[in-house]
């Protein structure tokens, strides 16, 4: 295990934010209604406050960006942003536990509004990332049609693709090229 689990899961769940948005013609908006992000909200396991109202909606949706760019910004860049979103939330880490989840970190009350919540999960992620000097683990898939963003927990830094599909296309598109040239 690279990171603790509440890092990785963190990463994935921040990385997974990212992917919802549209980045190219086309794809699609993944969170367009209130109810989308209910959905997101119950697939990830967010606790703590979640009003259900159209301005949590877009306040989600506005931190997307900020976090897709902790994918491609050098150590100085994404330090600066991380201590930008821990500040802007007056973030204080504190040893929880709930549920099903051992002793971990939340630098936010439960009571936070949600995209607080989401964006200082993300940046105490980003702490680890960075004190690891693993910043190269963060990528954007390496399918020329695909911008959404990788999260490599692989032991040998291999995963170039998301989760979308994009690495079995690639790889059929290969198979398919070799048995061309024969």
């Amino acid at each position: 295990m690279l990171f603790a689990h509440d890092t990785e899961v963190a990463l994935r769940g921040a990385a997974a934010l990212v992917n919802t948005a549209a980045t190219l013609p086309t794809d699609t908006e993944d969170l367009a209604t209130v109810a989308d992000l209910d959905e997101f909200v119950r697939d990830w396991e967010w606790t703590g406050a979640h009003s259900g109202e159209p301005a949590e909606l877009e306040a989600v949706k506005e931190l997307r960006p900020r976090l897709r760019r902790l994918w491609t910004a050098d150590t100085d860049d994404a330090v600066a942003l991380v201590n930008e979103l821990l500040a802007e939330a007056g973030a204080l880490p504190q040893l929880v536990r709930h549920g099903e989840w051992s002793w971990h970190l939340h630098a936010t009350p439960p009571e936070a509004p949600l995209a607080t919540r989401m964006a200082v999960e993300a940046a105490m992620a980003m702490v680890d990332v960075i004190r690891a000097d693993e910043l190269a683990r963060l990528r954007v898939c390496a399918a020329d049609d695909c911008e959404d963003v990788v999260v490599d927990l692989s032991k040998n830094r291999s995963k170039r693709f998301c989760d979308g599909g994009c690495g079995n296309r690639a790889n059929v598109a290969a198979y398919r090229a070799r048995q061309r040239q024969r």
